[in-house]
């Protein structure tokens, strides 16, 4: 009897469960990057009790993103480095252990040094979540689905805002703002031990090859790379910038109460999430990713400066959640891009490469933010510059779509 006429039996079971793997996976990266998420996003919505408890100036709680944001941004391509050579599944998971630890024990501090040190470290742990999840969802995805899985990714954080912005006025209300940092922690920590145990590397990890950390700097030789790298110093500028000082400017400038600014931003979290996804399917679906970002970037610049700008009550709300439509739609295209130019086995390198730049932009504008309200008294000055960072990122679309059409692969692309 020929033993090889007919399929094995295990086939179906294999593929159920690779279906099942992926689900698992996804949705416990999906988590845990909600955990980090709330920790980073609890600093901007409790900044005004925190600066009344610490006694703190606008740039000083500012400060805490620049510690966060500065070691973060500088790990980048070490980090995309690392998860190139050694795979990202580790590497995920001593990020999502490290970021709970320090997000419990900033709460347990009184000392503002201590708290700056603090969310230094954060910024180290936070760094070896970023690249390695966006390499490890990538890799239950087809590559015509690049966009789409990235998408998917970052919406973990938007996700948690929601619940943050809901039930984090009112744990701050009866329990102080320091108790939602050790619960969020806490439950961080479990989903860290459940990703650990269940969490699996798709099969188009395979494709990835250990580079080197020449290569990695060597990123900086692609023009291109540049290009992008001054796009996403505009993305995160605006994406972290507009909403660690929302919630301020809505209560000290638009007469805010702390809970409706949290209802307010919970909301907008809502619209956001389906967003990123969305985005990424439009890139995909119809191969224009420089469109997605090109249009993404010009709604923002009208209603970062409308934020600013717009008193009445009923009207900002609206423009706060026209804003929340854009401000992460061009996410996953943005970080599809490079991979499109530089091929997938420079996937964790471009990654990173292109997040230092982010949040070089990120702690450069949060904090440029906090003292211009120091010093002039509004926060309109620091959303008009997010507005002229906007437009300077449609500028570069439009240069990146020239060297797009043009554009030949390095030889080594694979």
């Amino acid at each position: 009897m020929n033993q090889t006429a007919t399929p094995p039996p295990t086939d179906a079971p294999t593929a159920n469960y690779s279906r099942a793997a992926a689900f698992v996976t996804i949705a416990l990266l999906i988590v845990c990057q909600s955990f980090q998420g709330l920790i980073s996003g609890g600093i901007g919505l409790f900044l005004p009790k925190i600066r009344a408890d610490l006694g703190l100036t606008f740039g000083e709680a500012g400060a805490f993103s620049f510690a966060a944001t500065g070691i973060y941004a500088l790990m980048q391509i070490p980090s995309g480095y690392l998860v190139d050579r050694f795979g990202p599944k580790r590497l995920f998971f001593i990020g999502a252990v490290g970021t709970n630890i320090l997000g419990a024990t900033f709460a347990l501090m009184s000392s503002y040094p201590l708290m700056l040190v603090n969310q230094g470290a954060a910024g180290f742990f936070r760094s070896l979540l970023f690249a390695p999840g966006l390499v490890l969802i990538s890799s239950w995805f087809p590559p015509n689905r690049r966009a789409t899985a990235m998408g998917l990714f970052v919406a973990g954080g938007f996700t948690s805002n929601i619940g943050l912005n809901l039930v984090g006025p009112f744990l701050e209300q009866r329990y102080g703002w320091r108790m939602p940092f050790v619960l969020f922690s806490g439950l961080g920590l479990v989903a860290a031990a459940a990703y650990y145990r269940f969490a699996r590397e798709g099969a188009s990890g395979g494709s990835r090859r250990a580079g080197s950390i020449t290569e990695a700097f060597g990123l900086f030789r692609f023009r291109v790379m540049w290009i992008i790298g001054g796009i996403q110093y505009v993305r995160l500028s605006v994406a972290q910038g507009l909403p660690f000082w929302l919630p301020s400017l809505l209560v000290v400038q638009k007469g805010f109460t702390l809970a409706e600014a949290g209802g307010l931003i919970a909301f907008a979290a809502l619209i956001t999430v389906p967003c990123n996804f969305v985005g990424g399917y439009l890139s995909d679906r119809f191969q224009r990713p420089l469109l997605v970002i090109g249009g993404s970037l010009a709604m923002l610049a009208v209603t970062t400066v409308l934020i600013a700008l717009v008193n009445d009550r009923a009207v900002l709300i609206g423009i706060v959640c026209l804003n929340a439509v854009f401000i992460q739609l061009y996410f996953g295209p943005l970080f599809a891009v490079p991979v499109e130019f530089l091929g997938p086995r420079r996937a964790g390198v471009s990654s990173g490469f292109s997040n230092m730049f982010a949040n070089i932009g990120a702690f450069t504008f949060i904090s440029a933010i906090g003292y211009l309200k120091d010093i002039t008294g509004s926060f309109n000055a620091g959303f008009y510059g997010l507005c002229g960072c906007c437009i300077v990122g449609i500028v570069l679309t439009l240069i990146l779509g020239v060297m797009r059409r043009n554009w030949a692969p390095p030889p080594d692309n694979g």
